[in-house]
C-alpha cells in the first residue's frame, strides 16, 4: 500500500491525530518571558523573521510583509533571462501551485535577483509564459538593496548581481517554507522532484499546524 508522504508527519498522541511540527530555521535567542509547563517555567523563545520589504509584483503592485500577513508563503529567488536552472525551478513551482488554486492560505513568491532587467513588463510576460493566477503566485521586482538583503539576512541565502552576465549570477535554487509569522520552516531544493514532494507534504502540514492555532485562539 502506499501511502502519502505526509502520513510521515501524522502521529497518534492520546487517541488524537496531532502533526509533527515542522523545525523552525535561522538564529534564536531566549527571551525574558516565560510560561508553565505543569509548574515549571519555561523561558520563551524569539525566533528568526523575515524583514519588512517593499518590492513590485507583475501588475505593478506594491507588496510587503503586511502584504502577505496571515499566509504560509512558498518563496524564492529567479530571473527571467537565466538559462536553464530557473526555467526548470519555474516550472517545477507552476506544477505544484496547481495543487493549491483554491487555497486562500497559501501564496508564492518568486524574486528576480536582477531587477535592472526584470521590470514589471517583463515580469508580467513570465508569469503569463507560465500561466501562472496573479493572486497565488507573485514575481517581485524592486531596488536590488532591498532583495539582496531579503534574500541573505531574511531568507539566509546567497545572491549576488551577475554584473550582466547571466553565467556570474549568484543565487539559491531553494525554496524557502514560511509560516504566519514570517518564520523559516524549510528548505528545498526547486529542481529535485523528490525536495518538490517533500515541500507538497510539508506545506500540508504547515498549513494544518497554522488552522490549528487558528481554531485554539478563538476558544
Amino acid at each position: 500500500m502506499i501511502v502519502p508522504g505526509f502520513l510521515y508527519y501524522l502521529l497518534q498522541a492520546k487517541g488524537k491525530n496531532r502533526y509533527k511540527p515542522l523545525p523552525i530555521y535561522g538564529p534564536k535567542q531566549v527571551a525574558k518571558t516565560f510560561h508553565k509547563v505543569r509548574g515549571k517555567v519555561v523561558y520563551d523563545t524569539i525566533y528568526h523573521q523575515v524583514q519588512d520589504f517593499k518590492l513590485y509584483d507583475q501588475d505593478g503592485k506594491l507588496v510587503t510583509r503586511q502584504s502577505l500577513k496571515g499566509k504560509v508563503v512558498v518563496m524564492n529567488f529567479f530571473f527571467t533571462h537565466c538559462p536553464t536552472l530557473c526555467n526548470e525551478i519555474s516550472k517545477n513551482v507552476a506544477d505544484l501551485a496547481g495543487n493549491y488554486t483554491k487555497n486562500n492560505i497559501l501564496k508564492f513568491v518568486s524574486i528576480t535577483v536582477d531587477p535592472e532587467t526584470d521590470k514589471v513588463p517583463v515580469l508580467k510576460n513570465y508569469a503569463k509564459a507560465l500561466k501562472a493566477n496573479d493572486g497565488q503566485w507573485k514575481f517581485l521586482t524592486g531596488d536590488t538593496t532591498t532583495i539582496y538583503g531579503l534574500s541573505r539576512n531574511g531568507l539566509l541565502l546567497s545572491a549576488v548581481n551577475g554584473k550582466n552576465n547571466p553565467e556570474n549570477y549568484v543565487y539559491s535554487e531553494k525554496l524557502v517554507l514560511l509560516d504566519q509569522e514570517r518564520r523559516i520552516r524549510g528548505y528545498y531544493n526547486g529542481t529535485s522532484i523528490n525536495e518538490m514532494s517533500k515541500l507538497n507534504d510539508e506545506i500540508k502540514v504547515l498549513i494544518a499546524e497554522e488552522l490549528r492555532n487558528i481554531k485554539d485562539n478563538l476558544y
